[in-house]
């Protein structure tokens, strides 16, 4: 059962990423690209309701979301790659707002859709920035000297 939560999820966090960066290319309404979203994929009850959250509060807290992770970046927000910078969105959130989700499960997903989506090493810079994200934000130990 935990393994059908997990890809339940797992497409809820895809398809949010996909959202996002439709978002940020496109500038519809939030509200306009969920309804497409769920129309067309097989998000259905809590991964769709984990979907939908993802989808209006990102948005939300857009700015606070940027801000902690420009806080660790090595460029320019704006040379962030964008399917990169959809990611890097959804993790944060996920790492500053979803308590219940353990930091570790967070950048393994965000490592996964990088690795999916993103250039041959974008996963390796979304894990290094989020890792980093993380340990600001108290969701990982700081490593040991």
């Amino acid at each position: 059962m935990a393994t059908r939560i997990s890809a339940g999820r797992s497409l809820a966090r895809r398809c949010a990423m996909q959202a996002l960066y439709q978002w940020r290319m496109t500038r519809q309404a939030p509200s306009e690209i969920e309804a497409s979203f769920i129309a067309n994929s097989k998000l259905t009850g809590k991964n769709r309701d984990y979907f939908l959250c993802l989808i209006k509060n990102i948005p939300e807290h857009i700015e606070k979301i940027d801000q902690l992770i420009a806080a660790h970046l090595d460029r320019d927000p704006d040379k962030v790659d964008l399917l990169e910078q959809a990611i890097l969105r959804l993790a944060a959130y996920e790492l500053n707002f979803g308590r219940d989700i353990p930091p570790k499960v967070v950048l393994d997903e965000a490592v996964n859709l990088a690795k999916l989506f993103c250039s041959e090493n974008g996963y390796k810079y979304v894990n290094a920035v989020l890792d980093k994200i993380a340990r600001a934000v108290g969701g990982l130990n700081a490593p040991a000297h």
